[in-house]
């Protein structure tokens, strides 16, 4: 008993002392390399690994353990990102973009007196996970499943009609979101993705700027949370801007640039008939229907062997993406690896 209230004091010291302790499990692999906490306070800087974001740095253990901790991040939420590679320090730039091979990354919020953990889950899959004292240090994860959902929605079937069907739907489903969980935060980061001006949601942004109480709404909400802060007023800003480009160009319809949902769709539909062209569906159907379409795709780059990345890039989400299916499709079909998999496939 005493034992298990030591714990529990070791455990919310962080919290009592007002201090911020972030630690970790990945791949021994990774031993003796750096791996670094950044703060990502301008929002348009989330997809990136940038130098001046760079707040702490440290060393993976022989075991695969990291740590993070001390006072002097912010007492409010912000938005966090660990990031790990396998690069030296001597090796430029790309070290510090992701570029490398094995980077891996993860995008949460927290404040300075939070407790993290990034628990390792199956195949050693690390910074997938987080368990922590701030019930939403998950959320960022949580909007690129839903991210990740939308791209497979986009794919079925990319045609106009289609496509703007689904905008709606998901420009709703991603708001809602954002506003039940009241995190201003996790409301830009959907945001960010949503009036990107490289995305097809781009267009459909600016119709819905000029009609959608949501986008007003955010602002003063942003303004009672996070008020007189940078990205708050970045925001003002570009809703401002965008409020009257969106007077000036009303895109219709049959002119929107459809290069983004091609890319979204042309790597999912080609693995798509090259799979089902290759298996019978007498051989998979019964295992098929115990996994989300989602799941499916992912089960058959599996199979052959792709790797996370590879299959993040070939869908065109990210890697913390891939990695929750993966988790997901593990405790669907009971097992615990890859090698499990390809046998019970096989059976059916």
């Amino acid at each position: 008993m005493r034992f298990f209230i030591f714990i529990l004091l070791v455990f919310s010291s962080s919290v009592l002392w007002g201090q911020f302790h972030f630690s970790g499990k990945v791949s021994q692999g990774h031993a003796g390399n750096a791996i670094y906490l950044s703060l990502v306070e301008d929002y348009r800087k989330s997809t990136r690994v940038y130098l001046d974001q760079i707040v702490q740095k440290a060393t993976v253990d022989s075991l695969g353990h990291f740590s993070f901790q001390g006072d002097r991040l912010n007492i409010q939420n912000r938005i966090y990102r660990i990031h790990l590679d396998g690069c030296s320090d001597n090796s430029g730039a790309d070290h510090f973009l992701g570029r490398c091979n094995n980077s891996q990354n993860v995008l949460f919020i927290a404040n300075n007196k939070d407790t993290l953990q990034f628990p390792t889950s199956f195949e050693d899959q690390s910074l997938c996970t987080i368990a922590s004292t701030n019930p939403k240090s998950g959320l960022l994860l949580e909007i690129e499943e839903l991210k990740g959902q939308m791209a497979f929605d986009f794919a079925d079937y990319p045609s106009e009609a289609n496509k703007k069907l689904n905008l709606d739907k998901w420009f709703k489903t991603l708001h809602s979101f954002g506003e039940e969980v009241k995190e201003p935060l996790a409301e830009l980061y959907i945001y960010d993705f949503l009036s990107d001006k490289r995305n097809e949601t781009f267009r459909f942004y600016l119709d819905d700027l000029s009609t959608n109480e949501y986008y007003e709404n955010l602002s003063e909400r942003l303004d009672s949370t996070y008020p007189n802060t940078a990205f708050a007023q970045q925001y003002e800003a570009e809703i401002a801007t965008d409020r009257e480009l969106a007077g000036f160009n009303r895109p219709k319809s049959s002119k929107w640039n459809r290069t983004i949902i091609a890319l979204l769709a042309v790597s999912v539909l080609g693995n798509i008939l090259f799979f089902i062209g290759k298996r019978k569906k007498n051989q998979t159907s019964q295992l098929l229907e115990r996994l989300t379409p989602q799941e499916q795709k992912i089960l058959h780059l599996m199979l052959e062997n792709k790797t996370n990345k590879e299959i993040a890039s070939e869908l065109f989400v990210s890697v913390s993406t891939i990695k929750t299916h993966i988790n997901n499709l593990y405790k669907k079909l009971e097992v615990t690896s890859r090698e499990e998999i390809a046998v019970k496939v096989k059976k059916r």
